[in-house]
């Protein structure tokens, strides 16, 4: 006997759509639809009706192998066969993410062919791999942030079995793995949620349209289906964290947010499951409380995305100043965020035309702010989806590389960046007829708007501008690839290994740097990451330092007297001996 199930207070009569066949459906006075059904085995396709209307998919749905249109297909979770028994799961502190899209990561742009590329991130040293989201959106390609069936997972990438594969396969190469979850807004094709039940309001809007439920009448239930489905995640597929996109835009007035309830969710399913589970917010309120303690007033989460880090070293290395680069770009502001998180902490934003952001508390330390020098926010959203190896010299990659991966903070890589990619990584979508020429007159409307020459703007919806976004192996593979490779690969394992950068405690990270003759000296306690931003050698000092040992550099290092003569765009790595 088969329990099917459906939350649907909106419409007067739901029927169930099985082997051909349709099964009335009894409802409760919540607004949930029972109907027990003999026979009916996980592989067969069914759909729900509703007011004797077209058949729609139901909205906890597993898989979806004719589309977020089509009829949905049961899964048994517990027919997979995981070899995970012994992996007790990786904690957020201390460790290094490397953040993926399955669809450009490799050629075939499946779980299983990125299986095949695991080799390569165990041997570089990261801790976790995070996907960008993969529950079920329109079309065959597109980032996956306008997901509409959140509980299955994108068939092009090889459905739930392939990304099962996926995880079991990183957790025996002792790698974790973190899914992007997008609960903020539902994509513009295939949601048919508000056919069932409140799951939108018109009383708050955002970016996208009307809101998701999370404060008005109904949002009980929506609340547990956003919960649901992340529980679904860390205990269906082993997932080990989650990252949730642009929070900010979660409108949610109650007294517990949405948040703090998830995050007690987490906590209570980790406890039960006996390994760490964790939650990290993409939020750019620069809000410390996002990772506050719940008992210190906080919403308790494990961690969030820290762009001022970002904003700092991206204008610092690029020289860019346009839009939100504006207010970063010196050396003292990169020094501030090097030890402070936010450089926008109650300070005035040009960008934004007001003061912005809060203090990060001293008690609180780096590990819960990830940090990176590349995302694929900062590298897609740009018109060309140009990364930042396109423009800087291998040693300024370095020098960036150097002081992410030695910081304080929870470094990410972008995938690819280890070795120095330079193929672009595009807007693209894969939307049909008027919704497809939208997105293609909205991208070119957004960069015009900002001064762009929008002749060069690639289309979104051209099969091209995908194709074009996916990683060109080969690169890696080549003199300057395996260079720059082992450079990132030679910093995690220091990371890892000394004891003063695998410390998360601001107050001990120092800044020394003279702004105009370009140079600048992270100490982390006994290590020094010299950097030499100037185009010319020069000789940077090391106050107080008579001796050193070099543990990483570039070529022509010298160090005397307690100076250090780097080349030009060079970084050093040392280990001060008597410091």
């Amino acid at each position: 006997m088969t329990i099917f199930e459906v939350w649907a207070p909106k419409p007067d009569t739901v029927e169930l759509e099985v082997n051909g066949q349709r099964h009335p459906m009894r409802a409760d006075e919540s607004g949930w639809w029972r109907v027990d059904v003999p026979g009916i085995e996980a592989g067969s396709d069914y759909a729900f009706v509703l007011d004797g209307g077209l058949p729609r998919p139901d909205p906890r749905s597993a898989w979806q192998p004719q589309g977020v249109h089509g009829p949905s297909r049961l899964v048994d979770h517990d027919a997979f066969a995981w070899t995970d028994q012994q992996w007790r799961g990786v904690p957020l502190a201390g460790n290094v993410l490397y953040e993926l899209h399955v669809g450009t990561f490799t050629e075939e742009g499946t779980f299983d062919a990125a299986v095949g590329r695991l080799d390569h991130l165990a041997d570089l040293g990261v801790s976790a791999v995070e996907l960008l989201p993969c529950s079920a959106f329109a079309g065959r390609w597109g980032w996956g942030y306008d997901g509409v069936a959140w509980y299955a997972v994108h068939d092009p990438y090889g459905g739930p079995d392939g990304l099962k594969r996926f995880v079991d396969a990183c957790h025996a190469r002792g790698i974790g793995v973190v899914m992007d979850a997008v609960y903020n807004h539902l994509g513009p094709a295939g949601n048919y949620l508000p056919e069932f039940g409140p799951y939108l309001t018109e009383a708050h809007t955002t970016p996208w349209g009307p809101a998701v439920n999370l404060d008005m009448a109904g949002s009980d239930e929506v609340r547990r289906y956003i919960i649901g489905n992340a529980r679904m995640w860390l205990h269906d597929y082993h997932i080990d964290g989650l990252r949730l996109d642009a929070v900010h835009a979660l409108v949610d007035g109650r007294a517990t947010p949405l948040l703090e309830e998830l995050a007690v969710e987490v906590q209570a399913l980790g406890a039960r499951l006996r390994k760490p589970l964790w939650l990290v917010a993409e939020s750019d309120t620069n809000d410390p409380r996002v990772v506050t303690s719940r008992a210190a007033g906080g919403l308790g989460l494990d961690g969030q995305w820290a762009d001022d880090v970002h904003h700092a070293l991206h204008a610092t290395l690029t020289g860019e100043r346009a839009g939100y680069y504006g207010d970063f770009g010196s050396l003292p502001t990169l020094a501030k965020a090097l030890t402070g998180v936010f450089v926008h902490d109650g300070t005035w934003s040009s960008f934004r035309g007001r003061t912005h952001g809060r203090p990060v508390p001293p008690t609180l330390d780096g590990h819960p702010f990830v940090v990176y020098l590349q995302n694929h926010d900062q590298v897609g959203n740009r018109a060309t989806g140009d990364r930042i190896a396109s423009s800087l010299s291998d040693g300024m990659l370095q020098i960036g590389a150097a002081l992410v991966l030695t910081s304080p903070y929870t470094p990410m890589l972008w995938m690819g960046e280890e070795w120095g990619a330079r193929t672009p990584w595009l807007f693209f979508s894969d939307h049909e007829g008027e919704l497809g020429e939208a997105v293609r007159q909205g991208r070119r409307a957004e960069f015009a708007s900002h001064g762009w020459d929008t002749s060069g703007v690639p289309d979104p919806q051209s099969p091209d501008t995908f194709q074009k976004s996916k990683l060109d192996w080969s690169e890696a593979a080549d003199e300057r690839g395996c260079r720059l490779r082992d450079w990132n690969r030679d910093l995690i394992a220091l990371r890892r290994t000394l004891p003063d950068l695998a410390d998360g405690h601001r107050h001990r990270v120092q800044v020394t740097y003279d702004e105009d003759a370009r140079w600048l000296v992270v100490r982390r306690g006994r290590t020094a990451v010299a950097c030499n931003l100037a185009p010319e050698r020069q000789a940077v000092p090391l106050a107080g330092t008579p001796d050193a040992v070099l543990l990483a550099n570039r070529p022509g290092f010298v160090f005397r007297d307690g100076f250090v003569e780097l080349d030009g765009e060079s970084v050093a790595i040392l280990d001060l001996l008597r410091s």
